[in-house]
C-alpha cells in the first residue's frame, strides 16, 4: 500500500534530502504497518513527536502502536511548538 508521510518544522531534518522541499514523502508499506513503526523507522525522538495526524484526525500517543495505516492516507507529524 502507499501513504504520504509528512514532517513539519524541525522534524523535516529527518526526511531524505529529496523530500525536504515539499516536506512530504511517498512510502510503500506493508498492510500491517503502524504509526509507531514509521516513527521508529525514521528515528524520530519521542520527545519531538508531539502532534500526530492521519488525514487531519489526531492519533493519541496510546493508539500509535496499534493504529494501522491504510492505503492513500496521509500521516503528518509536528514537534512541540512555542509561540507568543
Amino acid at each position: 500500500m502507499n501513504i504520504t508521510f509528512k514532517l513539519f518544522a524541525t522534524l523535516q531534518d529527518y526526511l531524505p534530502a529529496e523530500a525536504k522541499k515539499t516536506n512530504a514523502l511517498s512510502l510503500e508499506l506493508a498492510e500491517t504497518t503502524t504509526v509507531a513503526q514509521i516513527i521508529e523507522r525514521f528515528g524520530l525522538p519521542q520527545k519531538l513527536v508531539h502532534l500526530v495526524l492521519i488525514d487531519g484526525a489526531f492519533v493519541p500517543p496510546a493508539e500509535r502502536s496499534s493504529r494501522l495505516l491504510r492505503q492513500g492516507e496521509t500521516l503528518s507529524i509536528w514537534p512541540p511548538v512555542a509561540g507568543g
